[in-house]
């Protein structure tokens, strides 16, 4: 009888449920017993013993419904060892339901902060496989996240739609695409629309350059502009500020996030009418689309039979089209960024589009 403990922590997204479905369809196939614990809401399920258990039941016709059955919150790593407001030793609570339980592993889904936690679970002896969940693709050691695709899809398509009426009035249009630190989604996302200007975290922008960009498409007759704007897109200005200087300037700023900074300075400067559209959280839900269904279906069967094997402490990972095993510990508090001088990144300014730099 094998005893296996599953949560899934952090921002939810598309594929989840897809993801834990592979992995118990992998394991009722086999011919040992399974029994599976599913934690309820994240780590938080984890170390307060929230759980149930799970069935076949439970997994069938959740192939194609987005978010997590499981429920899933936000458990920064940088709290995971300071005492809960009860006085309650977090990690220590995490090994003792898992000991309690009997597990002989945790299947845990996830992007970096769930994967700093995951490996010091492992550190501290617990026996952990894990899968790479993020919209942002950001996670070191694996080429593709699931739920990326997905949001790439919604991401597109917001930007498809902002292409009608943008060409109809003659405006510039900024779509704000989800990435704080990393710019994967709106890369992909606005090379897909067709975005004209591109704006990440990894490629400081300079505004002037932005503007540049725009008043060279009027002279060629174009009517409108489409800026892909990263949420975490930083101007060069605010790149030379200290981390304490940034966000002091983010606390006292006047604007909801930082496309509606760069409209007002396009606006200032060209005397054009600037519209900001933000697809938000759209990004994240409903269903996943058919690669992302597959792929986390992959995934999760990879992570069943490495359960069956044995083989804990590794993340199931995809490098050059195949399905690896990568260390937790090279994974842990990494994050795969956009580096400015990537070939895609080429490719994207030989099509004419600017990243402001």
């Amino acid at each position: 009888m094998k005893r296996i403990g599953m949560l899934t922590s952090g921002g939810d997204c598309q594929a989840l449920n897809a993801a834990m479905r592979g992995v118990v369809k992998c394991l009722s196939y086999s011919k040992e017993d399974v029994e599976i614990y599913g934690f309820l809401d994240g780590y938080r399920g984890l170390i307060y013993s929230d759980f149930r258990m799970l069935t076949g039941a439970d997994f069938s016709g959740i192939l194609t419904k987005g978010g997590t059955i499981l429920g899933t919150s936000r458990t920064p790593f940088k709290l995971i060892r300071e005492p809960d407001e009860k006085g309650l030793d977090k990690v220590e609570a995490m090994k003792q339901n898992y000991y309690k339980l009997k597990l002989d592993c945790l299947v845990i889904l996830g992007g970096n902060g769930t994967h700093k936690t995951a490996n010091l679970l492992r550190q501290e002896g617990l026996n952990v496989v894990t899968l790479p969940k993020t919209i942002d693709n950001d996670l070191w050691g694996t080429d593709m996240t699931f739920g990326f695709q997905s949001a790439v899809d919604i991401a597109t398509d917001a930007i498809d739609c902002i292409h009608t009426t943008a060409a109809s009035h003659g405006r510039v249009f900024i779509v704000e695409v989800m990435g704080h630190k990393v710019g994967w989604l709106t890369l992909n996302a606005g090379m897909a629309g067709g975005a004209d200007i591109i704006l990440i975290p990894e490629i400081p922008y300079d505004i002037d350059k932005v503007v540049d960009a725009i008043e060279t498409r009027q002279k060629r007759g174009s009517r409108f502009t489409i800026l892909a704007v990263a949420e975490g897109a930083i101007s060069k200005q605010d790149a030379k500020l200290s981390k304490k200087e940034y966000k002091d300037k983010l606390k006292n700023t006047p604007y909801p996030s930082v496309s509606y900074e760069i409209a007002a300075q396009i606006q200032k400067k060209t005397g054009q009418e600037v519209r900001v559209t933000v697809p938000g959280h759209t990004q994240r839900g409903g269903s996943p689309c058919p690669y992302d269904r597959v792929f986390a279906s992959r995934l999760g069967s990879e992570a069943g039979k490495m359960i069956l094997k044995g083989e804990y402490g590794f993340m199931v990972g995809y490098r050059n089209r195949e399905i690896v095993k990568v260390p937790l510990e090279e994974v842990a508090g990494k994050l795969k960024m956009v580096a400015p001088d990537a070939t895609i990144v080429k490719e994207a300014k030989m099509l004419g589009i600017s990243f402001g730099d």
